[in-house]
């Protein structure tokens, strides 16, 4: 835990050099800002060690967008976002389903490098994520607290502790990339396209040597589609 922690510190103050150089490259430049917002899809999962059959539940995520443009081809993202995240059981051929979702309000901020021309930029945003955890509910056909009494629950070469152990980790933090295109719809707007990938440093819930899982961290593939307003 303490090197994930000391890895994510590193990229952190590695985004801020790079941001804080950037600014001082072209002082000439005169900076630009945009407000946005978007709105797209999440698929996800956890990444359980022991790990855990499973496949990638689809949810929901939007948010509000802040762009600072200090030079030409380099410039800063902070966003706002609601994001739902978790991991869906795989349970093969048999009937069974469950679902976990964690809802999460995520605030990413990102260096944001751009290339291209007044028509459109192709651009890649990459940094430091921290999420807090607004919520969790679970879906299931079955019930979790009763597996020994369910005739036919394939018990054989699978992990059952996470199917009841609470995600009460409510705060999370990794990083996110992505690499997307921007279209200019005229001098003052824009709309974009992004795919966006983020890996959790933490754990969503309780791990360790004692534990039932040594690690569980969250991933999400975002793709989302936005729109930009230049207000200076």
């Amino acid at each position: 835990m303490r090197e994930r922690l000391r890895y994510f510190k590193a990229i952190a103050v590695l985004c801020a050099l790079l941001i804080a150089s950037g600014a001082e490259a072209q002082t000439h430049y005169e900076g630009n800002i945009f407000f946005g917002a978007k709105a797209g899809v999440s698929m996800s999962r956890v990444f359980f060690n022991p790990s855990v059959k499973q496949g990638f539940p689809v949810g929901a995520t939007a948010g509000l967008m802040f762009r600072y443009i200090e030079e030409n081809h380099f410039g800063i993202i902070a966003e706002l976002n609601f994001e739902q995240r978790g991991w869906k059981e795989n349970f093969e051929d048999t009937k069974f389903s469950y679902r976990r979702t964690l809802n999460y309000i995520q605030v990413p901020v990102l260096a944001h490098i751009y290339f291209g021309s007044p028509r459109g930029h192709f651009f890649v945003n990459a940094g430091p994520e921290i999420g807090f955890q607004a919520g969790e509910n679970t879906s299931a056909n079955f019930d979790p607290e009763r597996i020994a009494d369910i005739p036919g629950f394939p018990l054989k070469d699978r992990q059952i502790a996470q199917l009841t152990l609470p995600c009460d980790t409510r705060i999370d933090y990794g990083i996110s990339g992505g690499l997307g295109g921007e279209f200019f719809l005229n001098g003052k707007s824009s709309v974009c396209l992004e795919a966006r990938f983020y890996y959790g440093l933490g754990n969503v819930m309780k791990c360790g040597r004692t534990e039932a899982f040594s690690s569980a961290n969250s991933m999400g593939l975002m793709i989302t589609a936005g729109y930009w307003f230049r207000a200076k």
